[in-house]
């Protein structure tokens, strides 16, 4: 039995869930901490890029879900890991004004909750997408999916702005508390008895040690360049994570509330650039995946570079709107290569769906922990060689923008050329 369009939505629930938490750290705490309490950008930059590293362990979590057949027990357990570590990440920042040390004890505890969090329930929910949804509905089941979380991002980022205007440690440990309870309780709602429903899934399957099968599947050309492709692209992707709130905080003098609505507008774009791909590549079959994947990184290359202009040059463009097109690409390009992440995942030998999708879900984590301590870090070098904040965020910005248009050039490379190919023999395209 395969799954419904009415268990994917309902799956997709996690994956709105994990999106929803994820974002009240990487956008209003980093904003606390940069601007309310004048940390270095540097400070949540390493936290965040801790929270990612930790999520190396994917392919552990997706290994012990191949080997039980019990999926739902690692979704929910993450979940939870992942509210507590969120709460745990609030306290920390209000923490910063009184104890420190505390603080800093308290952010680094957190920050590991939530990369192990999402590490379990965001690789076992794509196995269980992977392995219990027909062939002819994996792209539609992954666009789907990652719509319902930009949508949890966007949702959660516009509310929180909204109230947490006037600002206090106390609302912000109330709201988030609040939200981190519905959360919980959206994804049991999400998960109960669909995996009951999986025989297929359900069946225990024999599998040798993670290593063994580490080794196996990085020895399938597909997957090995994939994982290549997916790292580079990735780093790219998430550099402006962690400096787009506090650029528009300190050049643009947006206040907390301000900032946060920012983000759930570049993540509306994102929704919006998902859809597209998903109406046009999926629906009508109008264009090939690599293209989209090559459109949408000139097409953030090119919204970076007006985002960093509009700090340093009178222009008459507006930062909500740039940030808007920004959100558009960037979703025009992930859903292109989720789509393709959730077709090869069911591809290759011995029913390692969840072993493939820790593997290229660690590479993406790698990368995102790389790519925002670098960003935060190259922020604060151009401060302390006197670069004022727009020249020192502007010049990141088109840093990022200049990776996004080598990582056209390199899915152009992987995916047409026999070189760089998926397969050992001759180009296969990704859709």
């Amino acid at each position: 039995m395969n799954l419904t369009w009415i268990s994917i939505f309902r799956l997709g629930l996690v994956q709105m869930t994990l999106g929803a938490l994820v974002v009240i750290t990487t956008s209003t705490l980093n904003r606390l901490m940069v601007v309310e309490y004048a940390l270095a950008a540097t400070i949540p930059g390493l936290l965040v890029a801790f929270h990612y590293g930790v999520q190396i362990t994917r392919p552990s979590w997706g290994h012990f879900s191949d080997n039980g057949g019990k999926r739902t027990k690692w979704i929910i357990g993450g979940v939870i890991t992942l509210c507590l570590g969120t709460i745990l990440a609030c306290l920390g920042v209000v923490l910063f004004s009184e104890h420190v040390f505390l603080a800093y004890a308290t952010s680094i505890l957190a920050y590991a909750l939530i990369g192990l969090g999402v590490g379990a329930a965001g690789t076992c929910l794509l196995a269980l997408l992977a392995t219990g949804t027909a062939e002819r509905r994996r792209a539609a089941a992954a666009t789907i999916t990652w719509l319902m979380m930009i949508f949890g991002i966007a949702i959660t980022a516009v509310i929180l702005g909204k109230i947490l205007d006037p600002f206090s440690p106390k609302r912000l440990l109330t709201i988030v508390s609040c939200l981190c309870i519905f959360y919980f309780f959206l994804t049991n709602l999400g998960v109960y008895g669909i995996e009951k429903k999986l025989s297929k899934i359900n069946k225990k399957i024999s599998q040798p040690k993670l290593l063994e099968g580490l080794k196996e599947v990085w020895s399938e050309s597909r997957a090995r360049n994939f994982t290549i492709f997916v790292f580079l692209s990735m780093t790219a992707f998430f550099m402006q994570e962690l400096i787009l709130e506090p650029y528009a905080g300190l050049v643009f003098n947006y206040s907390v509330g301000e900032s946060t609505s920012l983000s759930g507008k570049q993540n509306f774009g994102i929704f919006i650039g998902m859809l597209t791909v998903g109406i046009l590549a999926s629906g009508l079959k109008l264009g090939k995946l690599k293209n989209w994947v090559i459109f949408g990184c000139i097409g953030s290359a090119f919204s970076l570079a007006l985002i960093a202009a509009l700090g340093n040059f009178q222009i008459n463009f507006s930062l909500e709107n740039a940030v808007i097109l920004l959100g558009f690409m960037n979703g025009v390009f992930a859903v292109a290569a989720i789509g393709s992440m959730m077709e090869l995942a069911s591809q290759g030998k011995n029913a390692r769906e969840g072993t493939r999708m820790g593997l290229w879900g660690a590479a993406q984590a790698i990368a995102a922990a790389f790519a925002m301590l670098i960003g935060t870090s190259a922020v604060d070098i151009m401060k302390l060689l006197s670069f004022d904040n727009a020249s020192a965020y502007g010049l990141v910005f088109s840093i990022e923008a200049g990776l996004f248009l080598a990582s056209a050039v390199i899915a152009l490379l992987v995916m047409s050329n026999k070189e760089f190919s998926f397969n050992d023999n001759q180009l296969e395209p990704m859709s």
